[in-house]
């Protein structure tokens, strides 16, 4: 403490850094010098009950969640297999699909449901525990595995101790001797659920293999999560109470009170009449000596909405949450500026669907399904064991973004890929569709098309093709000049252009 005294007077005398001067502006500001997993030991618990109940009891709060749930998720992240061979690349993607429906371990959603989940606890307790369930042949599941969602409630963050031999738990995570991640110590239950009659404290070690732990760290060696809502909360709360009190005010202001004033009884037990009751129109004639008066209540005058306004701008910044998202007001936003906050909050968005739920939860996943659904028999992948990485490797392919004006961004795509900008298997994967996919159909639409002698393509559009509309007026002249029959060999061989 000596030392420490002895740095300050020092730099203070020194000078250079004003932000950590002493001097009176800044004599309150005490900030603490632990590390973030001490400072969530102490306080994560009480922050995620806070943040839980004003999402539970605050609409601003609850529409947030939504809006990012929403936002990263959306229909779901989707692996797209990059398989070389075709026809294994279509089964393997089939048997995806039909496997995401028997996911969810309770039952509830399928496997985007629990992406969107994941999503949402991670933004209201910072952290979201995924079980990675194996189950028997003979349950009957399209492949044998599925997925169980944990809260954060559930790892307590008070126990920390070190263990025999090598190793230790620190916040409910069990390292060994280098410090990875070996298990995880869940309680039976959740320490709030009341309706469960199991054993409060009693926990159960799970192996960290079948344990998928997804957080979005901000510090360096943070091992737990916490909540978005942490810078927000007070402002949050505090302005709820003010609502209330300003809605209150608002209530009794409507109501139409008088109080009548008359000089003192000359006998002071003497019965009072009952109360006047006044109908419109009515005509009340008075008692020598007395008066009626209204309550005059105060007025918040003009400064109600634009405290509202710069206050729920705060709450947006800390949530991370455009304006316009976290209120669902439109009035204040143009084109222009609506767009600028739809670009930054989408890149933001973009890098955590990409960083933490595909890099943490999409990856897992995957690699654990595919292996499951090798050893099960649900797939034949041939030299599997020798070419996993490869069987394995995969794209993610988030939902697309709409836009506020789709027809110009679509012609800006569109000429984008024609200046060799981008492919067509980029722009169709940020669509959140696989390219291979989306060509087979097309295909396969055109022959349907052509059999059954249709074409919905816009004439004169690049699917025509080249020469399309010139050569079709080239037929229709020389039908109108001579009338011979037109030779349609081309048009009914399938085997002709398409």
């Amino acid at each position: 403490m000596a030392f420490e005294g002895f740095r300050q007077r020092l730099g203070s005398i020194i000078g250079g850094f004003d932000a950590a001067q002493a001097h009176r502006r800044l004599r309150g500001f005490r900030a603490s010098r632990a590390h973030v997993n001490t400072l969530i030991a102490a306080s994560g618990d009480t922050i995620t009950a806070r943040a839980r109940w004003l999402v539970r009891n605050n609409g601003y709060a609850a529409n947030a969640v939504e809006s990012f749930a929403s936002n990263v998720v959306g229909d779901g992240i989707k692996p797209s297999s990059t398989i070389a061979d075709a026809a294994k690349k279509e089964e393997l993607q089939a048997l995806w699909l039909a496997w995401t429906d028997d996911a969810d371990a309770e039952g509830l959603t399928d496997f985007y449901g629990l992406q969107r989940r994941a999503a949402r606890e991670v933004f209201l307790s910072g952290e979201a525990f995924i079980r990675i369930r194996p189950r028997r042949a003979e349950d009957g599941l399209t492949v044998p595995l599925q997925l169980q969602m944990l809260p954060a409630e559930m790892l307590p963050l008070d126990m920390s101790r070190e263990l025999p031999g090598v190793g230790l738990i620190r916040q409910g995570i069990e390292f060994d001797g280098i410090g990875r991640r070996v298990a995880y110590h869940f309680l039976r239950r959740h320490p709030g659920d009341m309706t469960d009659p199991g054993l409060t404290n009693e926990t159960v070690r799970v192996p960290a293999a079948d344990v998928i732990h997804v957080l979005d760290p901000v510090e360096a060696g943070q091992l737990r999560g916490v909540s978005r809502f942490s810078a927000a909360i007070v402002k949050l709360f505090t302005l709820d109470l003010y609502d209330d009190a300003e809605l209150e005010r608002k209530k009794i202001a409507a109501m139409f009170a008088m109080f009548i004033t008359s000089p003192a009884p000359e006998t002071p037990l003497e019965p009072t009449d009952e109360d006047l009751e006044v109908e419109p129109g009515q005509v009340v004639r008075l008692d020598p000596g007395e008066d009626v008066s209204t309550p005059a209540t105060p007025d918040s005058g003009g400064t109600y909405e634009p405290f509202q306004y710069r206050t729920l701008l705060q709450i947006a910044a800390a949530l991370g949450i455009p304006y316009g998202y976290l209120t669902g007001d439109t009035a204040k936003g143009n084109f222009s500026n609506t767009r600028i906050s739809l670009v930054d909050f989408r890149r933001r968005i973009s890098a955590f669907q990409h960083s933490v739920m595909v890099y943490q939860m999409g990856r897992a996943v995957w690699t654990r399904w595919l292996d499951v659904a090798v050893l099960s028999g649900a797939i034949d992948l041939p030299g599997y064991s020798g070419q996993r990485r490869q069987y394995q490797a995969c794209a993610w392919l988030p939902t697309k973004w709409d836009w506020i004006d789709p027809m110009k961004d679509a012609s800006a795509e569109i000429l984008q890929i024609e200046a060799g900008l981008k492919s067509r298997t980029q722009a169709i994967s940020e669509r959140g569709y696989d390219a291979e996919q989306v060509d087979r159909e097309i295909a396969a639409e055109r022959k349907r098309e052509l059999a059954l002698g249709l074409d919905f393509r816009r004439p004169g559009s690049p699917a025509q093709g080249p020469g399309t509309a010139g050569d079709s007026d080239d037929k229709q002249d020389g039908a109108e000049g001579d009338g011979a029959p037109e030779d349609t060999e081309d048009e009914s061989n399938p085997k002709g252009d398409t």
